[in-house]
């Protein structure tokens, strides 16, 4: 029977789900279509809504661009794919395989989720090169599925703007918030970490039960899994070959960006943020493929896999420009969404609802920057009148901002890249994964607020 649902599932998304960007469309008009009624909205301040949102997460796009292709980079030096390689030969059989990925995957993204992102599809591919017989469609959704604890985790955005003092955190929540909220009550808080482990033992069970039978198993060639980087054997003669063969060069590069790593998250007090796993991967890929030309060669073949982000990121920035743009009217199609939530709350159920709320809004906007926009003045506030803890308020939006990307292709696009796969491909097991995670996270929010 299980299996019945799983290819049930499969072939409803293969048949239903189209490309992202098409994806993108259909979400742009729905919430156009919606805006005018909702928040009546003329159309003309739809489009300018949607028109001055379009560029604003160009700086995104680009961290989004260079994680995935410092990332792989990365993953194509030499002693990193041996490495790689030698952890992939663990597992014996597809299951095992499955909830190796699911499980390496999971905890890499809580620890940071750019990291997790990248590594646990890599260490996918990896595996499907060597296990004969894995479901490949499986593996990468699979990576993909320890996603949903990101927000969660250390590298959460919310969690982590709450922690970090300052006006703008007063700012931002219309003054309900006057102090940081240490993550000692969001990330470390007893509750969060017990649903996350059970999150990731549920996802890790689950998804090696999925791994479909062996008529019904999808694999991939080897051979379109090799990836081609030969070795540059280069007899530098004049001064510019000396210079872009010089290992000299490499290694003053790297020292600089660990240099700067090192003062700013050991002396200055910074996090580990995006921008930060970017510079680690980018000066450990220059240190580890060598020379500045093996280097940059590398990096040229991993840029293709960028094109997604590059199409898709505008229109999304668009969308969020649809859902937080307030009209003639004085209506904010997100404040609407958030105040229906909250019209139905009681202080038991409210941590529950602001999960779902921020779940819905992520399908539209799925950006921890852009709920933290839409939210925090409104939510933090009805939480105080109803006596709920903002720890307890921002990790309910938190996890409702990660859960829904379980089937929202946005930050997938990454991951699929890599892969070499469309969204629909593994979209059909994400839904299980939706299914049983949420359980779990609603079940979790009740007996926290109790």
């Amino acid at each position: 029977m299980f299996q019945k649902i799983i290819r049930a599932c499969v072939k409803l998304v293969q048949r239903y789900l189209p490309e992202p960007f098409i994806f993108a469309i259909i979400l742009t008009l729905l919430a156009a279509c919606l805006a005018m009624p909702i928040c009546r909205q003329t159309p003309i301040e739809v489009v300018e809504h949607w028109g001055n949102g379009v560029w604003g997460l160009l700086a995104f796009a680009m961290q989004m661009a260079l994680v995935l292709v410092c990332g792989s980079t990365l993953a194509a030096a030499p002693v990193i794919k041996k490495g790689i390689s030698a952890l992939a030969s663990l597992p014996k059989t597809p299951a095992g395989a499955i909830a190796l990925v699911t499980g390496i995957s999971a905890v890499a993204c809580w620890i940071n989720w750019g990291f997790g992102l990248i590594v646990g599809v890599i260490f996918a591919k990896e595996i499907a090169r060597k296990l004969k017989g894995v479901d490949y469609r499986l593996l990468i959704a699979s990576a993909y599925s320890g996603f949903v604890v990101w927000h969660a985790g250390l590298s959460g955005s919310i969690p982590l703007t709450m922690a970090t003092p300052g006006d703008s955190l007063k700012n931002a929540t219309n003054g309900v918030l006057t102090s940081p909220v240490p993550i000692s009550t969001t990330i470390l808080d007893w509750h969060n970490i017990v649903m996350v482990v059970v999150v990731i033992l549920a996802l890790v069970l689950v998804n090696a039960l999925m791994h479909p039978k062996a008529e019904h198993v999808i694999t991939v060639d080897p051979n379109l899994l090799e990836e081609d980087t030969p070795k540059l054997v280069v007899k530098a003669e004049t001064p510019a070959e000396k210079m872009e063969n010089s290992r000299v060069l490499s290694w003053i590069l790297a020292l600089l960006g660990f240099g700067y790593l090192i003062i700013n998250l050991g002396f200055r007090g910074g996090a580990l943020d995006l921008n930060s796993v970017i510079m680690l991967f980018l000066f450990t890929g220059v240190i580890l493929h060598g020379t500045p030309l093996a280097y940059v060669r590398a990096f040229s073949k991993a840029a293709s896999g960028a094109a997604g982000i590059i199409l898709q990121f505008p229109f999304y920035a668009g969308i969020m420009g649809i859902i937080t743009g307030v009209g003639a009217s004085g209506i904010c199609f997100g404040t609407v969404i958030s105040d229906a939530c909250i019209s139905i709350s009681t202080p038991q159920t409210y941590p529950l609802l602001t999960f779902l709320c921020a779940a819905v809004l992520n399908m539209f906007v799925p950006s921890g920057g852009g709920h933290w926009a839409i939210q925090a003045p409104i939510m933090f506030a009805a939480g105080a009148n109803l006596g709920v803890d903002p720890g307890l308020t921002g990790i309910a939006i938190a996890w409702g901002d990660a859960w829904t990307n379980l089937i929202q292709p946005f930050w997938a696009i990454p991951a699929l890249a890599i892969a070499k796969l469309n969204a629909k491909d593994i979209m059909g097991f994400c839904i299980i994964d939706l299914v049983v995670s949420g359980i779990i996270i609603c079940s979790g929010l009740l007996l926290w607020a109790l």
